[in-house]
């Protein structure tokens, strides 16, 4: 429900045209026979339209889909929605959008486009509309055609494999095993668990991977603590900077400070008033823009819309504002490293000592429990991290009080220096902002498996004792820390059920006999040199 709620920029608002539920239901033949159901929404009876299309996991005949469709009926636009395989009135086997991309033999959606060009109604010209799992359908649909006008893209993952399914090579348990049971697809929670790496299965479902051959227009939609941030800004890269001719230079981004649900309501904060942007007018213009060739000026507006987080209640504090580009990262910004150190400190300036140690026990029985972050089943966005933060398997390194603002725009990074006496183990990162009062707000977090530090093609065994290097992609924010506060980096080796537990064997996934405790080191210092990288603008 919420996710159609999105598409109508919050609310399923009724419409003035008064049109029956349905035009006409089709049953469209995939090239394997399967037949797909389609209905088909028309301004009118008479003629030939663009036409918009919905490729649905969560039910076409949901009492919502009708708001929408008459939405673009107003503007003279058919609107289709498709249930895809094996879900609700559509025949085949759901393989969770394993149908939806390039694969040869497969390519559903690309098959619908064919289909509705092909239909006396249709004049010639289609897009493509939808968030979260449909937005998904739609990075493999960019993928598969050339045929594509324009797509308005929410909250979605560019490629499975690293954003959807793992992270940093670890399995997002509570995300993964929560949205697959409720699609009635539990028997997929073990089929995404048997690939571990990132092979062929997943490979086939990687949307940046294809940019040069996408030739659609689109508008991608994000928020700082959303499930699928890095899906919204990668996306809207690969195709801004690598896409095929019509895709190039013709990309929107806009990022807002949002989990999945794009509320007022974030984590324990309620956010400034002016935290909302108007997606539902976004959307309409763009789309009219492509498909109707109306000269309503979106092109010439900004490439990219984002907000910059501030003390989220201070409102005389720099940030908690709107701004504007033509790319991202907006500007450029000085890479800066700041140092771990011993005594828990983050500083500017490179370690002196040769090497210092941090130390902890991860003990895969009692793993550090999830407390906020970019959720969808658990509670999400920034929570204070106190919490969790005083367990003895957690390290805590924070700079001294700012005397000015910084202003950290960008991919944040981690980099560390670890051992461990364990055959593998995982190391969690999180960049917190510490309030004046001491509350450690989580801004963003992830999660590297060891064996995976040299690429998650293929596992890459760090014998117990060595050192090994670890470069942990936090993705992306805009923040400023304001004066006052400190900047804090946290550091474990769990984050549970965000991501699955490593169970400290080799093995990829913990049984109940298969568990052992993993003493891990964190190594700092000038041979050593730890670091928290962030994108931070210049004065």
């Amino acid at each position: 429900m919420l996710l159609l709620r999105c598409l109508l920029g919050g609310s399923a608002a009724a419409f003035e045209i008064d049109r029956p539920a349905c035009v006409a239901t089709a049953t469209v033949p995939m090239i394997d026979g399967v037949k797909l159901a389609t209905d088909c929404y028309l301004p009118s009876p008479e003629g030939s339209f663009p036409v918009v299309l919905m490729r649905m996991v969560y039910d076409k005949a949901n009492p919502l889909v009708e708001p929408i469709a008459k939405e673009f009926l107003t503007r003279g636009i058919a609107f289709v929605v498709q249930d895809t395989r094996g879900r609700f009135a559509s025949e085949g086997e759901d393989t969770v959008f394993g149908d939806d991309g390039w694969e040869p033999g497969r390519g559903d959606g690309a098959h619908t486009v064919e289909w509705l060009k092909g239909q006396p109604w249709c004049n010639g010209t289609v897009g493509s509309c939808g968030w979260s799992a449909v937005g998904i359908t739609q990075m493999l649909l960019a993928g598969a055609t050339t045929s594509v006008a324009c797509q308005t893209i929410g909250v979605a993952a560019s490629k499975m494999y690293g954003q959807m399914a793992y992270q940093g090579g670890v399995f997002r348990k509570a995300l993964c095993e929560t949205w697959l049971q409720g699609q009635g697809n539990a028997h997929y929670i073990d089929i995404w668990k048997s690939h571990p790496c990132c092979d062929t299965f997943w490979q086939r479902l990687d949307g940046e991977t294809r940019a040069p051959h996408i030739t659609a227009p689109a508008t991608h939609m994000g928020g700082w603590w959303d499930i699928l941030q890095e899906g919204a800004i990668n996306g809207f890269i690969t195709r801004q900077e690598r896409g095929g001719p019509g895709a190039r230079g013709n990309q929107k981004l806009v990022v807002g400070p949002w989990t999945h649900a794009r509320t007022k309501e974030a984590g324990e904060f309620v956010l400034p008033d002016n935290f909302d942007f108007d997606v539902a007018d976004y959307e309409k213009r763009f789309i009219d823009y492509w498909l109707k060739g109306e000269r309503n000026g979106i092109m010439d507006e900004p490439v990219v819309h984002y907000y910059t987080i501030g003390d989220l209640e201070d409102p005389d504090a720099p940030g908690n504002e709107w701004r504007t580009a033509d790319a991202w990262p907006p500007f450029p910004t000085d890479e800066t490293p700041f140092y771990l150190a011993g005594e828990g400190l983050l500083t500017k300036e490179p370690p002196g000592h040769p090497t210092a140690k941090a130390r902890f026990a991860y003990d895969p029985a009692d793993p550090c429990p999830t407390r906020g972050g970019q959720n969808l089943a658990i509670p999400g966005g920034p929570f204070d991290q106190r919490e969790v933060s005083s367990r003895p398997d957690v390290l805590k390194f924070s700079t001294a009080p700012l005397e000015a603002a910084v202003e950290i725009t960008g991919n944040v990074r981690v980099k560390l220096y670890v051992s461990s006496d364990a055959p593998d183990t995982d190391f969690t990162a999180k960049l917190v902002d510490v309030y004046p009062d001491g509350r450690e707000v989580l801004m963003l977090d992830n999660i590297l498996r060891v064996k995976f530090r040299n690429g998650f093609e293929k596992p890459d065994t760090l014998p117990p004792g060595k050192i090994g290097v670890l470069d942990i992609d936090l993705w992306h924010i805009s923040l400023i820390v304001n004066a006052g506060h400190r900047i804090g980096l946290h550091v474990s080796s769990s984050n549970y059920p965000r991501f699955e537990k490593n169970p400290n064997t080799g093995d990829d996934l913990p049984t109940d006999d298969n568990l052992r405790v993993a003493h891990n080191v964190v190594h700092m210092g000038k041979e050593c040199p730890s670091t928290l990288i962030l994108p931070v603008r210049p004065a």
